[in-house]
Formats: C-alpha cells, structure tokens, sequence
C-alpha cells in the first residue's frame, strides 16, 4: 500500500478527513500544516510573519519530502498550498493515491468562519474578502489539484464520515 495524501483548499476537511481516514484504515495521520507548527513553535501564520511565504514553504516542503519518503504507508493531509512547488507534486504523485477535497467557494467560506483556530492560525493570503481570496486562490490552485488527484471528492453538504466510506470505497475498488 502507498500513502494517501489529502489535498485540498483550507477548509475543505483534509485534517478532520485525513484523522477519521487513518483511524479507519489503521493507519498513521501526517498533517503537514501541524508538523511544521509543532517543529517551529510557532503558528503558520507567525512563520509567514517572521519568514515571509518562501520560508513557510520551504518548511513545508521539507516535511512533504520526509512525509513521502516514509516507507510506512500513511495518511497525508496536506497544506492547501503544498502542491504548489513542482518537486512536492513529483514526490506526492509517485508514492501515493492523491484524493482531491473539493469544496466549493461558498463552503469553504462558511466552514473557515466556523472554525476560530483557522483565522488565529492562518495567514491571509490576499488583499481581498475571505470570498474573494478563494475565488482567486483556487483559480490558480485548481488546474494543479485536478491534475495530481486520483480522485476527487465533493465535500459540499457533506461530513467528514461520508467524505471517509466514498474515499474507502474508492480505494477498495482502485487501491
């Protein structure tokens, strides 16, 4: 069995997918965005602060190169923007299955305003509304999510649970 890697815009589910996903498949969970917390003693907002976006994404992936180099097969939950260097979309697609959590603008919106630790933790990553910054992120994110991705899952009006059984079933049927 190779990894599975989770990938998808902030708020699409990757860490609360990625947690249920490993627990079902016995299977450890990598969350990228919280391993470089952890390793840095700071948010990732606090890293973009301190060391603009280029460090916070050569941090990341750094933890994306170990994440994939691990022979023990495991779940990965990606950052939004970890596949946005050309190196981490090599090493995600040759050492697993890449499921893509596809949120549409207006829930992912609602499901980052629900969520506190999201705004205290994240950096903005535009000059525009929380809307508006999705609209334009995932303009430039999505060509590269549909390419790398095995499959892809609807998280619109769905809960982590559901996300789960659909990406199991799939992996059963696809390995």
């Amino acid at each position: 069995m190779m990894h599975i890697y989770l990938m998808g815009y902030r708020g699409s589910g990757k860490s609360s997918v990625g947690r249920r996903l490993a627990e079902r498949l016995g299977l450890p969970i990598v969350d990228t965005d919280s391993l470089i917390e952890s390793e840095a003693g700071q948010s990732i907002r606090q890293i973009f602060s301190i060391e603009g976006e280029a460090g916070f994404r050569q941090r990341e992936a750094s933890v994306v190169a170990r994440a994939a180099a691990n022979t023990t097969p495991s779940v990965i939950a990606l950052g939004g923007g970890a596949i946005l260097r050309p190196e981490n979309q090599r090493m995600i697609a040759s050492s697993g299955r890449v499921v893509w959590l596809h949120g549409s603008p207006a829930s992912l919106l609602a499901r980052i305003q629900a969520d506190q630790t999201t705004t205290e933790r994240r950096p903005r990553l535009s000059p525009h509304s929380d809307y508006d910054e999705i609209v334009e992120i995932l303009a430039a994110r999505e060509p590269i999510y549909r390419r790398l991705a095995n499959w892809t899952v609807d998280t619109d009006r769905r809960t982590p649970d559901e996300l789960v059984v659909e990406i199991v079933d799939w992996l059963e049927k696809h390995g």
